[in-house]
């Protein structure tokens, strides 16, 4: 069966309708369901009851649906059609969850990804915190608990964009932080950031010197559900680190206050 099909019964596929989910060789028709506020969602599943319920549950709710049944798939899928969410299944042939989310931050895109994991499986989440994954989604899942993190990463995703000081460029020496377009430069190289390290980026620029604690920054980044779980944020302040600093090791911009939590260490531009 083609991984794109959507229709969830094989053998030959009729002219699909508009408002229908889309295969791997047609074009994008943001606009066919005459919804404005619809995202183009990517969900990558080898099982393929799950693909046609997570495409069912899209698609009723006004999303366009791309559906893949394994990694390489997904990303033929993604490099076409550009989605707004990824949905990843951990465990795929081929290429995994953690392959495709790696190959997607490679790319220097900060396309939102959630990890879905089945309910029993051994998965480490700081692989795919590492691998740049926003989030996880253990099934089986309802309906509402999908749209609800969906809903609640894509605003997250937007307000980081917004958060900090009300300049749209935030400077320092050695690093600069064009909020408003989601730039980033440090000592005179362009940074490519996936969401969650701009946003952990953009929350300490907005406020130099002040320390969060790792639950403070976890409940902003992730939301209040995963305050007792701080591995993520020690994950992010390392791939941040890695991108920005010339000696992560003793970084200048995302400093550690031991048994305190995290702050950026150097002062804004004129101050």
């Amino acid at each position: 069966m083609d991984g794109a099909s959507h229709s969830g019964r094989g053998g030959g596929r009729p002219p699909q309708p508009r408002g229908s989910r889309k295969g791997a060789g047609q074009a994008p028709r943001r606009d066919e369901r005459d919804r404005e506020t619809g995202m183009k969602v990517l969900f990558a599943d080898d099982d393929e009851g799950m693909r046609t319920l997570v495409g069912h549950i899209l698609e009723e709710n006004g999303h366009e649906a791309l559906m893949a049944k394994d990694g390489e798939e997904a990303l033929r899928l993604f490099d076409q059609h550009r989605p707004d969410l990824v949905l990843l299944d951990v465990m795929m042939p081929t290429l995994d969850g953690y392959g495709v989310c790696g190959r997607i931050r490679a790319r220097g895109l900060a396309t939102p990804v959630i990890m879905v994991t089945a309910k029993g499986d051994i998965v480490d989440k700081s692989i795919g915190f590492k691998m740049g994954a926003d989030d996880y989604l253990v099934k089986p899942f309802i309906a509402q608990e999908l749209l609800l993190r969906m809903e609640a990463l894509m605003r997250r995703f937007h307000m980081a964009a917004t958060q900090g000081r009300a300049e749209e460029v935030l400077s320092f020496d050695g690093l600069s932080i064009d909020v408003a377009n989601r730039k980033v430069r440090a000592y005179g190289r362009d940074v490519a950031l996936a969401p969650k390290e701009f946003q952990l980026l953009v929350i300490l620029a907005g406020n130099p010197g002040q320390v969060f604690s790792a639950r403070q920054l976890t409940e902003e980044i992730w939301g209040p559900e995963y305050a007792g779980e701080i591995t993520g944020i020690t994950v992010l302040v390392h791939r941040l680190r890695n991108k920005l600093e010339d000696d992560p090791s003793n970084p200048r911009f995302v400093q550690t206050v031991w048994h305190a939590g995290y702050r950026l260490g150097v002062a804004r531009e004129g101050e």
